[in-house]
């Protein structure tokens, strides 16, 4: 049986951290909470969220799971759930945020931050090349011969870019780049919306040989705006399909970068080895191909994680420390350059060999939830479609913010479901209530905690609200009225428009000194090179 989640001083943590063994960090608050000051080694799991995200940010249940807060008892409610779940080495952090800073230990602002530094780090150590908004715009002016590739994901880039960029995911860059840019004179620019994904993704075309001159677009689509050129939105171009010659070239690139990084192979008997141990060693294994083709079949068990978005969001999917990783794709090529950055982010990676090769695979998501967590009280009542559509019931809305603010149920009330008590004060009238999330889940385990506080009969919009547009019933924007304020999520500088220009340039500024934080801090694990460590 799971054990009650205990407490862990700052210091203890800072020792545990440098021993060598697996442990998580886990931060229970909101995204945009987290954003404000946070572990380096923590990775966000809000409480609202956490059944989820959990099962496959902590695949082993007997992992070392250290839950924070900067107070208010979001820990103490994680760990609780956490151990419901069946994970039963949990504990939280004394004093959370708070103390960790007062003990003398760093903390950080942003979201993703070992990764955006990892990249500054990058361009530090490598001297990768880039080129000003001003000069590219200039050269594209004068009809040079370019190829700007937006290394972001193929929705980011359309939702704005560069004039006459292409869609080229990062880990797509190598294996697609002999047809992307089949002259050697062409003249190659990779781009994202800052500055991490570019960085990333040229010196990825650096390390791979190619023959192109190859430079990051400093500061990215953000500098474009800044400087006054156009942004793009609606673009469509994506990348071209590869041919067995273009494979070959990727493929020997790739694996001499493997090579050089120290990237192991191993045999799929080593991976049915290693899952035979997943009791007692964390095992992720992650699918680094384009979405399309994760969900068009893959090897049962793997995690959809394409390879430029695992190297920039790593915290996402990479919660233990000390975990084993394997990658695995269909050529080869996408594993293995994502796996030279996780090698020398300082990861325990391996790249399947001959990944999909003769497997039999499977065109369905694995579960990330269902039967992990308990329900907290009774199974909730649920209404459909449409009749909610035919009701006068006061319907909540705890999906995501961005999610609701895209599209939500006319008149639904938007609540964070981790302070759900707090919102019904503010709810009118003491009809039904309906509660309703993207496809439904988070409502169902909201619905059980709070109905036997509610003083009103509690519903849950059955498949969410998912299931209201597949009806065709119409969707309001914008966030409507609010029962809580929306901070689960970080908002970009493109998401602020009132004071746009302003926050692009400080989220700059501060992608650009985290060079220098981390090379303060002793917890960072960055191995550029065999044998070399940053700091």
């Amino acid at each position: 049986m799971p054990g009650q989640p205990k407490t862990i001083s700052p210091a203890e943590l800072r020792r545990r951290l440098h021993d060598g063994g697996e442990i998580a960090i886990v931060d229970a608050r909101e995204e945009g909470s987290f954003h404000n000051r946070h572990l380096l080694m923590a990775s966000c799991l809000p409480l609202s969220r956490l059944e989820l995200i959990a099962p496959a940010l902590l695949p082993r249940h007997s992992a070392a799971i250290v839950v924070c807060d900067d107070g208010g008892g979001l820990a103490e409610r994680a760990a609780a759930r956490l151990v419901e779940g069946g994970w039963s080495d949990v504990s939280i952090l004394d004093g959370g945020v708070s103390a960790w800073e007062a003990a003398g230990f760093p903390v950080y602002s942003g979201v993703h931050v070992p990764s955006k530094a990892f990249a500054e780090v990058v361009e530090h150590e490598y001297g990768t090349p880039w080129i000003s908004a001003e000069e590219l715009a200039q050269r594209q002016k004068q009809g040079e011969r370019l190829a700007i590739f937006d290394s972001r994901s193929y929705e980011e880039y359309h939702s704005n870019s560069i004039p006459g960029a292409v869609s080229v995911p990062g880990a797509e860059l190598v294996y697609r780049f002999h047809e992307l840019a089949p002259s050697p004179d062409t003249f190659v620019v990779v781009n994202c919306g800052g500055r991490t994904r570019s960085i990333i993704g040229a010196q990825s075309l650096i390390d791979a040989g190619v023959p192109n001159p190859v430079v990051d677009l400093k500061d990215g689509t953000m500098a474009w705006h800044l400087a006054g050129l156009e942004v793009v939105a609606g673009a469509t171009r994506r990348f071209p399909a590869v041919s067995a010659e273009g494979i070959a070239v990727a493929r020997q690139r790739a694996e001499a970068v493997a090579r050089r990084y120290g990237v192991p192979v191993i045999s799929r008997d080593t991976l049915t080895l290693w899952h035979r141990e997943a009791g007692r060693r964390t095992l992720y294994l992650l699918d680094v191909r384009d979405p399309a083709e994760y969900r068009a079949g893959h090897l049962p068990g793997s995690l959809m994680a394409p390879g430029g978005q695992l190297v920039q969001e790593t915290d996402s999917w990479l919660g233990v420390w000390g975990a084993r990783v394997v990658l695995v794709d269909d050529t080869g090529v996408r594993a293995r350059m994502t796996a030279s950055w996780l090698k020398r982010m300082g990861w325990d990676v391996a790249v399947l060999d001959r990944g999909l090769e003769g497997a039999a695979l499977e065109s369905r998501a694995p579960a990330h939830y269902g039967d992990v967590f308990p329900l907290a009280g009774s199974e909730p009542a649920t209404v459909d479609p449409a009749e909610l559509r035919a009701s006068a019931a006061t319907v909540v809305d705890l999906g995501q913010s961005r999610r609701h603010r895209e599209g939500h149920i006319p008149g639904a009330w938007f609540a964070i479901r981790a302070r759900l008590g707090s919102a019904l004060k503010k709810l009118p009238g003491t009809g039904n209530l309906v509660l309703t999330s993207e496809d439904g889940a988070i409502a169902r385990f909201a619905a059980a905690e709070i109905a036997p506080v509610a003083a009103r009969p509690v519903r849950v919009l059955k498949g969410g609200t998912a299931a209201w547009k597949d009806a065709g019933l119409p969707l309001e924007t914008g966030m409507g009225p609010l029962a809580d304020e929306p901070d689960d999520v970080s908002l970009s500088a493109r998401d602020r428009p009132a004071e746009r220009e302003r926050y692009m340039r400080e989220y700059l500024a501060w992608e650009i000194d985290l060079v220098n934080q981390i090379a303060r801090d002793t917890d960072c694990r960055f191995r550029l090179a065999t044998g070399q460590t940053t700091p």
